[in-house]
This record gives C-alpha cells, sequence and structure tokens, in this order.
C-alpha cells in the first residue's frame, strides 16, 4: 500500500508538471506573478511601532540600479594612415587621436522583473550610444533600449540576466495625499540612496515636457516631499509595502538641486507604457481626439461663459473623423468622468486615456447645456484608425562582446556608402580600451594579408572570424561623417 500511493503520488506530481506548460508572459503583472517575491502586504499594512521604513527600503533597494549612459560623437579627423602604422612605416605628418573622451550622463532604474527589464526615465538614456547598469551589489552589465516614450518621459531597458530581485507595481490610483513613500536611487552617483517624504498632491502637471511631436506629452505626476536629486531620475518612488506607485522624474527647483518638491510619474501609467514597449517596441496612443482645458474662473471670463461646475474638462473642439465626434462630443462640453472615475482637470484626463490603446472604448460622462449624459467613445491611433502598430527591431549579430547590426538604406544614402555594419553595443574591455565604439561604422577592416570590405553585419562577423589571433585594423566612420580607426588584436 505505501508504495502505491508513492507511485501515485509520482504520477500525478508529473501529470501536473506535463500539463502545466510555461507560457511567455506578454505583461509585466504576469512576470512578475509567476516569481516568488519577499513583499509586504499593501491593503491593510500597518506599522505597529511607529512609522518604519526599514521593510520597504529592505525590499526595494536590491532592485534599483545605477543607470550610465555614454554618449558617443566622432571627434577630430585622424591625420594617420592605419595602413602605413599597421604595417611599420613612420607616419608622415602630425598624428591626431581618435576623438575625445565621450561624455557620461548618471541615473536610476527599477528592475521590474526577473528576467532583467529595467524602467526608467526616456531623459537618462535618451541619445546613448551605450547604457552600463550597475546592481547594488556590484555586479555590473550592458543593457539593451527595449523602447523609449518620450510622451511620458520612459524607457524600457534589458539586461540579461535570470532570478533578479524586482519591485512590484503597486496601483497608484489608490494612494492618498499624505501617505508616507519612499524615493529610492542614486543622487550625485551615491548608490542605494533612500529618502523619505508624503505625497503632497497627485495629477500634477509642471509643463517639463513641453517640446514632445505633436504636442501629446502626459504630464499626471505624483508630487511628493521626498527628497530628490540629480542622479535620482528613474529610480523608485514606492509605499510602505515597498511596492512601486511611481518613477522619480524631475524637482521643482530654481538651483538644480532639491529645494521641496518632486515629482514621479504613476506606476499605473509606467505598467501600461512598459507592457507596450515589452509587447510592440512602441507606446500604442489611443486618443479621444479633442482640444481641451481646465474649467476655471479665468477660462470662463476669457470665454464669457458661466461653467455649470468648478472642476472638469472644456472641450475645445472636436477633430473629424475622431473618437469623440463619433460618439457625440461637441465642442463646449464639459467632460467630468471617465469609465467612472471623477475628472477635474487636464492632466487626469490624459493620464487615464493614455492607459488605453487603440480600440479601447472608454465612457465618458459630460455636460452640455446643464444637463449630464454618457456616450461611449471607441479611441483611435495618429493615423485615425484603430490599429495595433509593432515597431521592426532589427537584428544583431555579435562577435566578442560586440552586437553589429545593418545600416538603414537611409544611412548608406547620406553618408554616400555601398555598405557597412554599425556597432550596436560594446560589452567586451578588450575592444572598448582598443577604441571601439557603440555608434561606429566598420566599413572595412584590414589585415595582414589584405584589406577586406564590409558590406553588412553577416559579412564582418564572417571575416573577424576568419581572422582569429591575427591584429587587424578596423576603419569606418560615425553618422556625421566623421571618419575613425582603432587596432585590436583578435582572440
Amino acid at each position: 500500500m505505501l508504495l502505491a500511493s508513492l507511485i501515485g503520488g509520482i504520477v500525478a506530481l508529473a501529470g501536473v508538471s506535463f500539463l502545466i506548460q510555461p507560457q511567455e508572459a506578454t505583461s509585466f503583472d504576469e512576470k512578475q506573478q509567476t516569481s516568488f517575491v519577499n513583499l509586504l502586504n499593501g491593503e491593510n499594512f500597518t506599522i505597529p511601532d511607529g512609522i518604519n521604513f526599514v521593510a520597504s527600503a529592505g525590499i526595494v533597494t536590491p532592485a534599483v540600479v545605477h543607470v550610465k549612459s555614454t554618449i558617443s560623437y566622432g571627434g577630430t579627423r585622424s591625420q594617420r594612415d592605419p595602413i602605413q602604422e599597421f604595417f611599420g612605416i613612420p607616419p608622415r605628418g602630425r598624428q591626431g587621436g581618435p576623438g575625445m573622451q565621450a561624455p557620461v550622463s548618471s541615473g536610476s532604474g527599477v528592475i521590474i522583473s526577473e528576467d532583467g527589464y529595467i524602467v526608467t526615465n526616456n531623459h537618462v538614456v535618451d541619445g546613448a550610444s551605450q547604457i552600463d547598469i550597475s546592481l547594488e551589489n556590484n555586479k555590473r552589465y550592458v543593457a539593451k533600449v527595449i523602447g523609449t516614450d518620450p510622451t511620458t518621459d520612459l524607457a524600457l531597458l534589458k539586461i540579461e540576466a535570470k532570478g533578479l530581485p524586482f519591485v512590484k507595481f503597486g496601483d497608484s490610483d489608490q494612494t492618498k495625499i499624505g501617505e508616507w513613500v519612499l524615493a529610492v536611487g542614486n543622487p550625485f552617483d551615491l548608490n542605494s540612496t533612500v529618502t523619505a517624504g508624503i505625497i503632497s498632491a497627485k495629477a500634477r502637471n509642471i509643463g517639463i515636457l513641453r517640446d514632445v511631436e505633436n504636442n501629446l506629452q502626459i504630464e499626471s505626476f505624483i508630487q511628493t516631499d521626498a527628497v530628490v536629486n540629480p542622479g535620482n531620475s528613474g529610480g523608485a518612488l514606492v509605499n510602505l509595502a515597498g511596492e512601486l506607485i511611481g518613477i522619480n522624474t524631475a524637482i521643482a527647483s530654481n538651483t538644480g538641486t532639491f529645494a521641496g518638491y518632486s515629482f514621479a510619474v504613476p506606476s499605473s501609467l509606467v505598467k501600461k507604457v512598459m507592457d507596450d514597449l515589452m509587447r510592440y517596441g512602441t507606446v500604442q496612443r489611443g486618443l479621444l481626439g479633442v482640444s481641451i482645458q481646465d474649467v476655471s474662473p479665468e477660462l470662463s471670463d476669457r470665454l464669457n461663459i458661466k461653467f455649470p461646475v468648478e472642476q472638469g474638462v472644456y472641450i475645445g473642439g472636436v477633430n473629424e473623423g475622431s473618437g469623440g465626434k463619433e460618439a457625440g462630443l461637441k465642442a463646449g462640453d464639459i467632460i467630468i468622468s471617465i469609465d467612472g472615475r471623477s475628472v477635474t482637470n487636464v492632466a487626469m484626463l490624459q493620464e487615464m486615456v493614455a492607459r488605453k490603446r487603440p480600440g479601447d472604448k472608454v465612457e465618458v460622462e459630460y455636460i452640455r447645456d446643464g444637463k449630464t449624459f454618457k456616450t461611449n467613445a471607441t479611441l483611435k491611433n495618429f493615423e485615425g484608425d484603430t490599429n495595433i502598430v509593432k515597431k521592426v527591431i532589427p537584428k544583431t549579430y555579435e562577435f566578442e562582446g560586440l552586437i553589429f547590426e545593418n545600416l538603414s538604406t537611409e544611412q548608406k544614402e547620406r553618408l554616400g556608402i555601398s555598405g557597412g555594419a554599425l556597432i550596436n553595443t560594446v560589452g567586451a574591455p578588450k575592444w572598448r580600451s582598443a577604441g571601439a565604439r557603440p555608434g561606429f561604422i566598420v566599413t572595412s577592416i584590414i589585415a595582414e594579408n589584405g584589406r577586406y570590405k564590409v558590406t553588412d553585419a553577416e559579412s564582418i562577423i564572417s571575416t573577424l572570424s576568419k581572422l582569429s589571433g591575427e591584429e587587424i585594423v578596423v576603419l569606418g566612420m560615425f553618422n556625421d561623417g566623421t571618419e575613425y580607426y582603432f587596432e585590436v588584436e583578435l582572440e
């Protein structure tokens, strides 16, 4: 009987393992639920011995990383002849260096899955040719940009690692003014710095994203008085349960350092943007298609209209063919709620609509001629339809820690070259010290037995593989046409 029970248990376990096949996660909710994490209960969390931030800080700190972005540029044109130097012929004339030291910016990021996805601010990595990640335990990685969204100042990065600590998403909608929060980041390159404060306001628009294309920026920040300084950008704003409720983005200051208030993108918006970037490579924006302003006494005086409410969103115009037009919205209507949630200003409305995708429906409650109505509007994309757009991610090729990709037709035409291979990432210290730079376009390689033309990424991998153990000269140019070369010995 004992043997039969043992065999039966083994068979049952095997059957369950066979039937439950792992599925690839398509959202960060699924990714976070598939891992066991030591998290506190955020719903009814109490502090028995007064306010204590130890538990929350202990959960979050290991999952907040230091982000260093390197921006490469060409520098001066070389006066040296790499062919002569390679064969030991003395150079003629003055020698020029391979370029100046590339500038480095510093910020923070938050690990949001055990397999290495990291959220940070777009302005932390904007224009970077290489992004280095340092964990709290001093492990180092080179990150790949999965996607960016300037309209929310967010970016999604990926490092190749498993079993990483991560921060679970909280619900920023449930946060309340006066609630304690922690800001975790790397101000002034001081790793793993934790500061505390309270939520001072919500749905705050401070006008820092005014240069975004199409004027579709989303600013609905959580305002706190937790100390945040340069280097905190992209770091975590968490509640006492260690749940991510925002990504620290900006400070209100005339000096560039903390002067009382800081601002974070709310987690409900962060999660939607991160899911879009992971799944599609680009953010899916659903648009209502209306021009809007805050209801205010100033607007009332300017339009010479007496509003029936003190707060809401006034529709100044409705675009032809938009979801708002098809739903029956008109200029002069005042939106007071979306999907049953009260809307008091433009920032709240923009944030709630930005959580949706083209094709999603929203219930809009509005006031017209003193009467309240409801309608359902189908959101559309920039092109005026409901299609989902996927970003085409170029194929990459790897050799000794270098990652190459093919040039676009536009790049080749602009530079006047027939081919080449773009260095996407420099992950090996040997190549980095030799002078390899992300963004450099390799057009040819000189070896002892001759010169090899590089037509695309596959051809350079093939050439480098054949030259194992040799010292070579790599020639090419940067995107601005500045010519450059470096020498390296292959393994």
